[in-house]
């Protein structure tokens, strides 16, 4: 399980269709979900996510994941305060219950500065090609650009372990980025 993470317009698009493009699509699958339905918001958090999990000799890579409470929804008040410290209080044992059960999750956090990632939303605001990635809270990432810091640091914090550490990748040159996380992935990855 491969889990990109990182603030708006860091790159986990692009890292995930360089990654995935010569793999098998039968033992690869790319997982972004959209916004949580009713149903969704009303069931335990982590069982949204529980059917997106790989199965053996399969890999998974999530574009944005269960730590969109951590980061997105705490910024922007889509949960309350009682749901984002049960997520931190659960999430390293959440992991850990993967690990056990024989999945290798490795989380990558694509972090950008300020300027980069400025010019890169409004690139998706001129660029008729990139318009699709377009996204009401994109206004909110350089308004609340202090309040993600702070989020990310502390989700950081409290969710690296050694069972499923994060791997932090300055994201500000695309390609440097891109290398840099497949040749990490390969390193760490048994693989043929």
């Amino acid at each position: 399980l491969v889990i990109f993470e990182g603030r708006y317009a860091a790159g986990k698009d692009g890292i995930i269709k360089i990654i995935t493009q010569y793999l098998s699509p039968r033992e690869t699958r790319v997982i972004a979900l959209g916004k949580p339905s009713e149903r969704d918001t009303n069931n335990w958090y982590f069982q949204r996510y529980v059917n997106h999990l790989p199965s053996r000799q399969e890999m998974v890579l999530m574009n944005r994941s269960w730590y969109n409470r951590a980061g997105v929804e705490r910024v922007i008040g889509f949960c309350r305060k009682p749901e984002y410290n049960a997520f931190l209080q659960s999430v390293v044992p959440y992991e850990k219950m993967q690990v056990n059960a024989g999945i290798q999750i490795i989380k990558y956090y694509l972090d950008i500065s300020k300027h980069e990632q400025q010019r890169r939303l409004e690139d998706r605001r001129e660029n008729p090609l990139k318009q699709w990635k377009i996204s009401p809270i994109d206004a909110s990432a350089i308004e609340h650009w202090k309040d993600y810091s702070n989020a990310r640091d502390k989700m950081l914090q409290l969710s690296h372990s050694s069972h499923s550490p994060w791997h932090i990748v300055n994201a500000d040159n695309k390609k440097h980025s891109r290398l840099n996380v497949i040749r990490h992935l390969l390193s760490v990855v048994d693989c043929p």
